[in-house]
Protein backbone atom coordinates (compact mmCIF):
# COMPACT_ATOMS: atom_id res chain seq x y z
CA UNK A 1 0.00 0.00 0.00
CA UNK A 2 1.56 2.98 -1.28
CA UNK A 3 0.72 5.82 1.65
CA UNK A 4 1.26 9.37 0.42
CA UNK A 5 0.91 12.52 3.06
CA UNK A 6 2.51 14.93 1.16
CA UNK A 7 0.93 18.24 1.43
CA UNK A 8 -0.72 17.47 5.08
CA UNK A 9 -0.06 18.96 8.14
CA UNK A 10 0.29 16.44 10.76
CA UNK A 11 0.23 17.42 14.99
CA UNK A 12 1.12 14.36 17.44
CA UNK A 13 0.67 15.41 21.22
CA UNK A 14 3.10 13.82 23.03
CA UNK A 15 5.61 13.07 20.47
CA UNK A 16 9.23 13.12 22.36
CA UNK A 17 9.80 9.48 22.81
CA UNK A 18 7.88 6.24 23.08
CA UNK A 19 4.21 5.48 20.95
CA UNK A 20 4.22 9.23 19.73
CA UNK A 21 7.61 9.70 18.57
CA UNK A 22 7.15 6.69 16.48
CA UNK A 23 3.92 7.82 15.26
CA UNK A 24 5.68 11.43 14.34
CA UNK A 25 8.10 9.29 12.23
CA UNK A 26 6.04 7.21 11.01
CA UNK A 27 3.64 10.21 9.76
CA UNK A 28 7.20 12.08 8.31
CA UNK A 29 8.41 9.14 6.48
CA UNK A 30 4.79 9.10 4.88
CA UNK A 31 5.41 12.75 3.89
CA UNK A 32 3.52 14.81 6.64
CA UNK A 33 4.67 18.03 7.48
CA UNK A 34 4.87 16.97 11.05
CA UNK A 35 5.22 18.59 14.02
CA UNK A 36 6.33 16.74 17.28
CA UNK A 37 4.93 18.33 21.20
CA UNK A 38 6.44 17.72 24.32
CA UNK A 39 6.05 19.80 27.40
CA UNK A 40 9.81 20.47 27.80
CA UNK A 41 11.95 22.52 24.69
CA UNK A 42 14.73 20.35 25.34
CA UNK A 43 12.77 17.15 25.24
CA UNK A 44 11.07 18.75 22.27
CA UNK A 45 14.30 19.60 20.19
CA UNK A 46 16.21 16.80 20.89
CA UNK A 47 13.19 14.58 19.33
CA UNK A 48 13.35 16.53 16.13
CA UNK A 49 16.98 16.56 15.98
CA UNK A 50 17.10 12.29 16.12
CA UNK A 51 13.96 12.56 13.86
CA UNK A 52 15.52 14.26 11.34
CA UNK A 53 18.68 12.66 11.41
CA UNK A 54 16.83 9.83 10.83
CA UNK A 55 14.47 11.02 7.85
CA UNK A 56 16.79 14.01 6.15
CA UNK A 57 13.92 14.42 3.94
CA UNK A 58 11.05 14.62 5.81
CA UNK A 59 10.03 18.07 7.14
CA UNK A 60 9.66 17.64 10.79
CA UNK A 61 9.16 20.54 13.81
CA UNK A 62 8.80 20.97 17.25
CA UNK A 63 6.33 22.63 19.66
CA UNK A 64 7.01 22.67 23.53
CA UNK A 65 3.55 23.07 24.78
CA UNK A 66 2.13 21.09 27.75
CA UNK A 67 -0.65 20.58 26.33
CA UNK A 68 -2.71 18.93 29.36
CA UNK A 69 -3.42 22.43 30.04
CA UNK A 70 -6.05 25.08 28.56
CA UNK A 71 -3.11 27.39 28.05
CA UNK A 72 -0.61 25.15 26.72
CA UNK A 73 -3.06 23.62 24.26
CA UNK A 74 -3.97 27.63 23.39
CA UNK A 75 -0.39 27.66 22.40
CA UNK A 76 0.16 24.78 20.58
CA UNK A 77 -2.57 25.84 18.16
CA UNK A 78 -1.40 29.46 18.11
CA UNK A 79 1.70 28.04 16.91
CA UNK A 80 0.49 25.44 14.56
CA UNK A 81 -3.08 27.23 13.52
CA UNK A 82 -4.20 24.51 10.82
CA UNK A 83 -3.52 21.01 11.30
CA UNK A 84 -4.61 18.08 8.52
CA UNK A 85 -3.64 15.24 10.82
CA UNK A 86 -3.99 14.90 14.73
CA UNK A 87 -3.08 12.35 17.15
CA UNK A 88 -3.92 12.78 20.25
CA UNK A 89 -0.70 10.99 22.11
CA UNK A 90 -0.31 12.73 25.16
CA UNK A 91 -0.58 9.51 28.06
CA UNK A 92 0.68 8.93 31.41
CA UNK A 93 0.02 5.90 33.53
CA UNK A 94 1.19 4.01 36.95
CA UNK A 95 0.22 0.83 39.28
CA UNK A 96 -1.76 2.67 42.21
CA UNK A 97 -4.46 0.84 44.63
CA UNK A 98 -7.99 2.18 43.49
CA UNK A 99 -8.67 2.58 46.89
CA UNK A 100 -5.58 4.91 47.04
CA UNK A 101 -6.14 7.17 44.61
CA UNK A 102 -7.56 10.53 45.74
CA UNK A 103 -9.32 13.29 44.41
CA UNK A 104 -6.72 15.30 42.69
CA UNK A 105 -5.35 11.84 41.34
CA UNK A 106 -8.21 11.51 39.38
CA UNK A 107 -8.47 14.77 37.78
CA UNK A 108 -4.69 14.73 37.06
CA UNK A 109 -5.82 11.53 35.10
CA UNK A 110 -8.74 13.25 33.38
CA UNK A 111 -6.29 16.44 32.52
CA UNK A 112 -3.90 14.75 30.38
CA UNK A 113 -5.49 11.98 29.10
CA UNK A 114 -8.83 12.84 28.27
CA UNK A 115 -9.14 16.45 28.29
CA UNK A 116 -5.57 17.28 26.44
CA UNK A 117 -7.08 15.51 23.37
CA UNK A 118 -10.55 16.84 23.87
CA UNK A 119 -9.08 20.45 23.28
CA UNK A 120 -7.07 20.00 20.85
CA UNK A 121 -9.66 18.40 18.91
CA UNK A 122 -11.94 21.22 19.57
CA UNK A 123 -9.63 23.95 18.45
CA UNK A 124 -8.46 21.90 15.16
CA UNK A 125 -11.35 20.19 14.15
CA UNK A 126 -13.50 22.94 12.51
CA UNK A 127 -10.61 23.92 10.17
CA UNK A 128 -10.96 20.16 9.22
CA UNK A 129 -14.52 20.08 8.15
CA UNK A 130 -13.80 23.86 6.39
CA UNK A 131 -11.70 21.88 4.11
CA UNK A 132 -13.82 19.19 3.70
CA UNK A 133 -10.51 16.31 4.74
CA UNK A 134 -9.24 15.62 8.16
CA UNK A 135 -8.19 13.08 10.39
CA UNK A 136 -8.43 12.98 14.42
CA UNK A 137 -6.64 9.87 15.96
CA UNK A 138 -6.97 9.40 20.15
CA UNK A 139 -4.41 6.73 21.36
CA UNK A 140 -6.53 4.49 23.86
CA UNK A 141 -5.19 0.89 25.25
CA UNK A 142 -6.59 -2.20 25.80
CA UNK A 143 -7.15 -0.85 29.24
CA UNK A 144 -10.09 0.72 27.98
CA UNK A 145 -12.03 -2.31 27.93
CA UNK A 146 -9.79 -4.68 30.09
CA UNK A 147 -9.66 -2.65 32.76
CA UNK A 148 -6.09 -3.12 34.89
CA UNK A 149 -6.64 -4.05 38.36
CA UNK A 150 -3.23 -2.57 38.70
CA UNK A 151 -4.15 0.83 37.53
CA UNK A 152 -7.85 1.48 37.27
CA UNK A 153 -7.78 5.37 37.23
CA UNK A 154 -5.62 4.59 33.82
CA UNK A 155 -8.28 2.58 32.45
CA UNK A 156 -11.37 4.13 33.20
CA UNK A 157 -8.94 7.64 31.43
CA UNK A 158 -8.70 5.35 28.41
CA UNK A 159 -12.63 4.08 28.47
CA UNK A 160 -13.23 8.06 28.14
CA UNK A 161 -11.13 8.14 24.49
CA UNK A 162 -13.85 5.80 23.49
CA UNK A 163 -16.92 7.84 23.72
CA UNK A 164 -14.86 10.39 22.79
CA UNK A 165 -14.38 10.02 19.63
CA UNK A 166 -17.34 7.97 18.67
CA UNK A 167 -19.38 10.89 19.59
CA UNK A 168 -16.69 13.65 17.62
CA UNK A 169 -17.23 11.48 14.91
CA UNK A 170 -20.94 11.69 14.62
CA UNK A 171 -20.63 15.73 15.33
CA UNK A 172 -18.91 15.59 11.77
CA UNK A 173 -20.52 12.88 9.98
CA UNK A 174 -20.48 13.55 6.27
CA UNK A 175 -18.01 15.79 6.39
CA UNK A 176 -14.79 14.25 5.02
CA UNK A 177 -13.39 13.99 8.37
CA UNK A 178 -12.86 11.32 10.13
CA UNK A 179 -12.06 10.38 13.85
CA UNK A 180 -11.27 6.98 15.37
CA UNK A 181 -9.45 6.03 18.23
CA UNK A 182 -6.40 3.42 18.27
CA UNK A 183 -6.66 0.38 21.10
CA UNK A 184 -2.99 -0.09 21.89
CA UNK A 185 -1.60 -3.38 23.43
CA UNK A 186 1.09 -3.27 25.67
CA UNK A 187 3.70 -2.27 24.20
CA UNK A 188 7.41 -1.70 24.88
CA UNK A 189 8.40 1.92 25.53
CA UNK A 190 10.64 3.45 28.31
CA UNK A 191 8.05 3.85 30.25
CA UNK A 192 6.41 0.44 30.52
CA UNK A 193 10.07 -0.86 31.15
CA UNK A 194 9.79 0.54 34.12
CA UNK A 195 6.63 -0.34 34.99
CA UNK A 196 7.24 -3.70 33.98
CA UNK A 197 10.43 -3.63 36.82
CA UNK A 198 7.86 -2.24 39.10
CA UNK A 199 5.71 -5.51 38.63
CA UNK A 200 8.02 -8.47 38.11
CA UNK A 201 11.24 -6.75 40.43
CA UNK A 202 14.44 -5.25 38.97
CA UNK A 203 16.79 -8.77 39.20
CA UNK A 204 15.73 -10.65 36.07
CA UNK A 205 17.30 -9.68 32.97
CA UNK A 206 14.79 -8.14 30.57
CA UNK A 207 13.90 -10.96 28.25
CA UNK A 208 12.84 -12.87 31.10
CA UNK A 209 11.21 -9.96 32.92
CA UNK A 210 9.08 -9.15 29.66
CA UNK A 211 8.31 -12.97 29.50
CA UNK A 212 7.43 -12.81 33.43
CA UNK A 213 5.49 -9.92 32.78
CA UNK A 214 3.70 -10.92 30.05
CA UNK A 215 2.39 -14.56 31.19
CA UNK A 216 1.61 -12.97 34.83
CA UNK A 217 -0.23 -9.61 34.53
CA UNK A 218 -0.75 -9.39 30.62
CA UNK A 219 -2.00 -13.44 30.11
CA UNK A 220 -4.42 -12.72 27.75
CA UNK A 221 -1.99 -11.54 24.71
CA UNK A 222 -1.62 -13.72 21.71
CA UNK A 223 1.52 -12.54 20.99
CA UNK A 224 3.02 -12.95 23.86
CA UNK A 225 5.14 -10.57 23.66
CA UNK A 226 5.61 -6.47 23.89
CA UNK A 227 4.09 -4.60 21.05
CA UNK A 228 6.77 -2.27 19.53
CA UNK A 229 5.86 1.59 18.91
CA UNK A 230 6.24 1.16 15.35
CA UNK A 231 3.60 -1.39 15.08
CA UNK A 232 1.16 0.80 16.90
CA UNK A 233 2.35 3.75 14.29
CA UNK A 234 1.91 1.68 11.45
CA UNK A 235 -2.00 1.69 12.18
CA UNK A 236 -2.06 5.50 12.85
CA UNK A 237 -0.53 6.52 9.21
CA UNK A 238 -2.60 3.94 7.57
CA UNK A 239 -6.00 5.73 9.18
CA UNK A 240 -4.11 9.26 8.59
CA UNK A 241 -4.24 8.13 4.61
CA UNK A 242 -6.58 8.59 1.76
CA UNK A 243 -7.06 4.99 1.92
CA UNK A 244 -8.98 4.84 5.63
CA UNK A 245 -11.64 7.87 4.16
CA UNK A 246 -14.74 5.18 5.03
CA UNK A 247 -13.10 4.20 8.45
CA UNK A 248 -14.20 6.54 10.89
CA UNK A 249 -16.44 6.26 14.69
CA UNK A 250 -14.07 3.36 15.25
CA UNK A 251 -11.83 1.53 17.64
CA UNK A 252 -8.78 -0.14 15.91
CA UNK A 253 -7.26 -2.48 17.94
CA UNK A 254 -3.32 -3.15 17.73
CA UNK A 255 -3.25 -5.25 20.78
CA UNK A 256 -1.60 -8.10 19.86
CA UNK A 257 -4.93 -10.12 20.06
CA UNK A 258 -4.79 -9.42 23.76
CA UNK A 259 -8.62 -8.54 24.03
CA UNK A 260 -11.01 -11.43 24.18
CA UNK A 261 -13.07 -10.57 22.02
CA UNK A 262 -13.97 -11.12 18.03
CA UNK A 263 -15.64 -8.27 17.79
CA UNK A 264 -13.83 -4.34 17.48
Amino acid sequence: MNIDLSGRTAFVSGSTKGIGRAIAAGLARAGAATVVNGRDRGGVDAAVAALRAGLPDAEITGVAADVATADGAAAAVAAVPAVDVLVNSLGIFAPKPVLRIDDDEWRRYFEVNVLAGVRLTRAWLPGMVDRGWGRVQFIASDSAVAIPAEMVHYGVSKTALLAVSRGHAKAVAGSGVTVNTVLAGPTHTEGVETFVREMVGEHLPWEDAQRVFMADFRPNSLIRRLIEPREIADMCVYLASEQASATTGGALRVDGGYVDSIVP
